[in-house]
């Protein structure tokens, strides 16, 4: 079955993607088992199920999964998860590969056309429409009951009112800064752009920036970058355009007045918190799932989280990723294993561990009660776009990222940038 996907897969991306493609790197991870043991849509109202969804039965074999999580916490914690399946499963063995985010599209497709599919995959959810269009993803449909998740995590599950995929949890955006750099600064903290940047500049200094936030050409830069946007007024379909000009322009004056490192084009969010809590930023744009390493690892850093500063409005990006079980491969047991992932105690025991909200309404309810970091993550939630859904929002990021990449290294004025982009944005949605 996965040989008939691949030709579909083949004809819709591959060209595209394989020039150029390497093999890359991944480590295999394996847990034995042992005997020892915020966006409403219509669509998304459609793939809401009633309790008595349907169980695989019968369910026995492997099951591979694929993820991209760079942390190490991230890993551990999946790693548990799968230990504890294996442990109380005799029929069923899950493993996991890391296959490294800007790979991961890439591996995704070449793996379909190579009939080297994993059975169940956790992929960032603007890029789930796209693979569900082309068929990768299987019909779950009455098969996985989402009527307690919440409308925009199941949205981007969605497609034609048939649900591929389930809410793996919800993060967002916020500002971190380090509280003795804006004291020694004599700085409070921003909550405005213009506040931004001269806090920024009063912070830099010979060893240290005063801000960045990743600015990598892939959807992890993208995400990063549209809260600019959203805070104009504009949406991510409007680059060329007041806001959108206005927006790479300002990204433009963090760079060009040494505030904001132009080396965040090539930080992804890991690298840009490793450079905030080894002294070298004084702020940065970040997301939840960074709090438990740095509580593990820098509990003496005496730092903080606000709302992103706004030029008109509030705004932050709503992140997170999906399960999604592949078509064709070992579908009843992928969907036994997620039954057994997104059960309370589990479930919880990923989010706390990762620094995730529940997409799940009625777990996330007083999931992060009496921690003040936490609340301003939940607090920017309501401020919170997302990204898509749409099949062709893959590309649509690569246009935004090129643009504002090409703002910061100098190759491009703000308003050139902002037409090439919409041009490409143009030809997608018509």
């Amino acid at each position: 079955m996965k040989k008939l996907l691949a030709l579909l897969v083949s004809v819709c991306m591959l060209v595209a993607l394989i020039a150029g493609c390497g093999n890359a790197a991944s480590e295999e991870t394996t847990a034995p088992k042992t005997e020892a043991s915020s966006t409403e849509s219509k669509a998304a109202d459609e793939t809401e199920t009633d309790e008595s969804s349907e169980e695989p039965s019968g369910a026995s074999g492997d099951v591979t999964i694929w993820y991209y999580w760079e942390t190490v916490g991230h890993q551990e914690a999946l790693n548990t998860i799968i230990e504890e399946f294996n442990n109380s499963n005799d029929d069923i063995t899950v493993t996991a590969k890391y296959v490294p985010f800007a790979d991961f599209k890439k591996q995704l497709s070449i793996g379909a056309s190579a009939d080297e599919l994993p059975d169940l995959v956790i992929l960032d959810n603007p890029d789930h429409a796209s693979y569900a269009a082309m068929g990768i993803f299987a019909d779950i449909t009455g098969k996985f009951d989402v009527s307690t998740y919440y409308d925009g995590p199941v949205n981007s599950c969605t497609l034609d009112g048939k649900l591929y995929g389930v809410p793996f949890g919800s993060n967002d955006l916020v500002l971190f800064y380090n509280e003795d750099m804006l004291t020694a600064a004599g700085r409070e903290v921003p909550k405005t752009w213009d506040e931004l940047l001269e806090t920024a500049k009063a912070c830099t200094t010979d060893t240290v920036s005063g801000f960045a936030h990743s600015s990598l050409q892939n959807e992890e830069g993208t995400f990063n970058f549209l809260p600019w946007v959203w805070s104009t007024g504009a949406t991510s379909y409007e680059i060329d355009s007041e806001g959108g000009i206005k927006a790479l322009s300002f990204v433009k004056d963090l760079v060009d007045s040494g505030a904001m490192t132009k080396e965040a084009i090539n930080w992804t969010q890991g690298d840009t918190m490793h450079q905030f809590i080894a002294g070298n930023l004084a702020m940065m744009i970040n997301g939840t799932w960074q709090i438990p390493t740095m509580r593990a690892e820098v509990p003496d850093l005496n730092w903080n989280v606000a709302l992103i500063p706004q030029d008109k409005q509030q705004a932050s990006g709503l992140g997170g990723e999906n399960y999604a079980v592949i078509a064709g491969g070992n579908e009843d047991a992928a969907i036994k294993f997620l039954d057994f992932a997104t059960s309370e105690e589990k479930c919880l025991f990923m989010m706390n561990a990762m620094g995730y909200i529940s997409s799940n309404s009625t777990l996330a309810e007083g999931q992060f009660d009496g921690d003040p970091v936490y609340a301003v993550f939940v607090e920017a939630l309501q401020y919170a776009n997302a990204r898509g859904p749409l099949p062709e929002w893959p590309d649509i990021s690569d246009a935004i990222s090129l643009a504002f990449n090409k703002v910061m290294t100098g190759d491009s004025n703000p308003e050139d940038a902002a037409a090439e982009a919409q041009a490409t944005i143009d030809s997608i949605i018509g």
